[in-house]
């Protein structure tokens, strides 16, 4: 069978995509530290004119529901991998926690929750990342590793509440968030435990801090 030679870009086309990753980087880190922030200390970041960031996103809100779109993808593709590791249940699910950390998995939804619009492509994605992850909490479970309570919103949750730890520079920062996150796994594990108080939170409560 005859295969086609992968063409590459051009280089204008080459050096867009670069802005175009620059940009979305920099969106993150800003966004992240300061919600408010103009769109302009997002070009000022990825050091691009604000002409070059306008012609990708027409406005902040479209770039925040990009960012947003990006989270979901990065996420998922998360998951998918856990799921398709067919090795040790409890060591698949720990990784799938550590690697969602340090693709910083969580770390927009509390700060910039309700400041977009939701579509329903990224509404039905949302729905489909609640189900892969519910499959493996439900593998993780029937292998006696992880508390029978433990729902998809208590993962939200933990990541979200890992990404509020901002101390140091970068490095000292992330080896916090790992630390605390190990912690939580410990917790997770306490499969005869005395059950944890109240229920986790539902797909809708989750889902109802994006709207206006």
């Amino acid at each position: 069978m005859e295969t086609t030679a992968r063409v590459p870009m051009s280089g204008r086309k080459a050096q867009a995509a670069r802005n175009d990753e620059l940009i979305r980087e920099a969106a993150r880190a800003v966004f992240t530290a300061d919600p408010g922030a103009p769109i302009s200390a997002v070009a000022e970041h990825a050091g691009v004119g604000i002409s070059a960031l306008y012609r990708r996103y027409k406005s902040k809100e479209d770039l925040l529901q990009r960012l947003a779109d990006d989270g979901m993808d990065r996420y998922l593709a998360e998951v998918e991998a856990a799921l398709a590791d067919e090795g040790d249940a409890w060591a698949a699910f720990a990784g799938f926690m550590r690697r969602c950390l340090d693709i910083g998995a969580g770390s927009l939804t509390m700060r910039l929750a309700g400041s977009f619009p939701v579509t329903e492509a990224m509404s039905e994605k949302g729905r489909a990342i609640h189900r892969a992850t519910q499959r493996l909490l439900e593998r993780t479970k029937e292998a006696g590793a992880l508390r029978p309570e433990i729902e998809v919103g208590d993962v939200s949750v933990m990541l979200e509440h890992l990404h509020t730890i901002r101390i140091g520079d970068d490095a000292r920062m992330n080896r916090l968030q790992h630390r605390y996150l190990a912690l939580f796994l410990d917790a997770l594990r306490l499969t005869d435990s005395e059950e944890l108080p109240g229920p986790p939170p539902t797909w809708q409560e989750l889902r109802g801090r994006y709207d206006d």
